[in-house]
């Protein structure tokens, strides 16, 4: 299998990121946090946003240590309260003039067996993962509009292209749903012929503490290795991304052939 492309430094040294901002929610930890990494080192702003502030802070204090000339902001942002989705979002906006990338990141991974009594739990992931990231859209694509110009990430999952048992079916679904409406915004972009790019990642299994105890998954990579393979994806305003971009591309299209029976093998 050919090792996913970690090389960033094509970016770092052109410093792409210089005068623009990124928008990362879900930011405090695991893919959020790794990609504001990679992007603050490109040269990016960043405006980062969790529930979780102090870890944000310690984030913020990391990023601009390594790197002095980029501009940090933090603010606390719990995404299924949909008014202060559309507060931080414009405030944010606000701040930094401009927002040339929103990531719609934040998520989680729970999720029990349908019919076991774990309604509530359920409803969250799917809450959390699709109506929040609902509100997420809908806040960026505000702001974007108004500077007719943005590019709007959104993070999906390779659980996205089929239905999957146990614990995975609800969060196989929340991602098949956020992706769906990345897709559609997408389409409303071509329609209304605005210049505005909107970019469907869908990462393989990436270790990070959402998964941590897990065990070994199939075609795992690490958090470093996962979100430096982000950054780079994304960097290339694609339509749509499978991260790493082997295995997981051609594991897509068997994916959505093979019988449910094989796919179920994945959960």
């Amino acid at each position: 299998m050919t090792p996913p492309n970690t090389d960033l430094s094509p970016f770092i040294d052109n410093q792409v990121g210089k005068g623009k901002t990124i928008l990362i929610t879900g930011a405090s930890s695991g893919l959020g946090a790794g990609m504001a990494t990679h992007f603050a080192r490109m040269g990016y702003n960043l405006a980062i946003c969790a529930r979780r502030t102090e870890r944000l802070e310690q984030l913020k204090a990391n990023l601009l240590a390594d790197n002095p000339t980029i501009k940090v902001s933090v603010k606390a942002l719990d995404v299924t309260d949909y008014t202060q989705v559309f507060k931080v979002f414009h405030e944010f906006a606000q701040e930094f003039g401009k927002l040339d990338r929103i990531i719609i990141n934040a998520g989680v991974g729970e999720g029990r067996r349908i019919g076991k009594g774990n309604f509530e739990i359920n409803r969250k992931t799917a809450e959390i993962n699709f109506i929040s990231g609902l509100a997420q859209c809908e806040a960026a694509m505000e702001i974007f509009r108004a500077q007719n110009s943005g590019h709007l990430v959104v993070i999906s999952s390779m659980s996205a292209f089929r239905g999957l048992p146990k614990h995975m079916s609800v969060y196989a679904a929340s991602k098949s749903a956020i992706a769906q409406l990345a897709e559609g915004i997408r389409a409303d972009m071509l329609l209304s012929e605005l210049p505005i790019k909107v970019s469907t990642i869908y990462p393989g299994y990436i270790r990070t503490e959402i998964n941590e105890g897990a065990k070994p998954l199939p075609f795992e990579v690490s958090e470093e290795i996962g979100t430096k393979a982000l950054a780079i994806a994304i960097e290339g305003e694609p339509d749509e991304a499978c991260v790493p971009e082997q295995p997981w591309t051609m594991m897509s299209d068997w994916m959505k052939n093979a019988p449910l029976t094989w796919v179920n093998g994945l959960a």
